[in-house]
């Protein structure tokens, strides 16, 4: 008999397809789509703002799906792990222990502000990484270098532009 649990497919609500990434879809919604459509809706009164926001929000959450849906949080794990030790931040005595949770952190920022700069929302990183440490050893001051270099991995893989800082 085997007493092991089916992985979750993460279907996704509307096709039904594995692999959703709700997160992603909501960002994309949220930030893109909504504002792009209601601005374009506006032109034709207030019945068309709210239409237009309606219709921005189902394109911009395919986009945001799109992002989320082009990291693999696994392999990113998998890179890390493997070339941690080689980055300029780390310090001699750490483990990926220490850094491994940051890197994460640096891929989830990702995928919900995948249109922003770290820069502009590393206040709000900051302040939550104390929840989000899972045991690393390191406060933000040395943990923000590798969450920053897994965000901007990320971003560079995913097609995203290349920043303009």
């Amino acid at each position: 008999m085997n007493d092991s649990k089916p992985r979750d497919a993460n279907l996704d609500p509307i096709t039904k397809a594995p692999g959703a990434h709700p997160v992603g879809t909501g960002v994309g919604a949220a930030v893109g789509g909504m504002a792009a459509g209601a601005a374009a809706g506006t032109v034709v009164g207030p019945v068309g703002t709210v239409v237009g926001a309606a219709v921005g929000a189902v394109v911009g959450g395919l986009a945001g799906k799109g992002v989320a849906e082009a990291i693999d949080p696994t392999a990113e794990q998998v890179y890390w792990k493997d070339n941690y030790a080689q980055r300029p931040y780390v310090e001699q005595g750490t483990t990926y222990d220490d850094y491994g949770p940051a890197y994460a952190y640096g891929v989830d920022a990702f995928s919900r502000y995948p249109d922003r700069e770290f820069e502009d929302f590393e206040s709000e990183l900051h302040r939550d990484w104390g929840g989000q440490r899972r045991g690393s050893s390191l406060e933000w001051d040395r943990a923000r270098p590798a969450a920053r270099d897994a965000w901007q991995r990320v971003k560079e893989n995913s097609g995203m532009p290349p920043s303009t800082r």
